[in-house]
């Protein structure tokens, strides 16, 4: 997910296209999120590890 953000957040940055700018950062904030849930020990999405 924070790949996806950060590829959406470059192409809407350099294609001028705000939709995909704002939709890239909002992707990218979640993933960091998720990624910071996941590492403290908390279940994310009602599991306790992903494999």
């Amino acid at each position: 997910m924070i790949i996806l953000g950060l590829i959406l957040l470059v192409v809407g940055y350099l294609t001028s296209i705000s939709l995909l700018y704002y939709l890239g950062g909002l992707l990218l904030i979640v993933g960091i999120v998720l990624l910071v849930l996941g590492r403290t020990g908390r279940a994310v999405g009602g599991r306790n590890h992903w494999y």
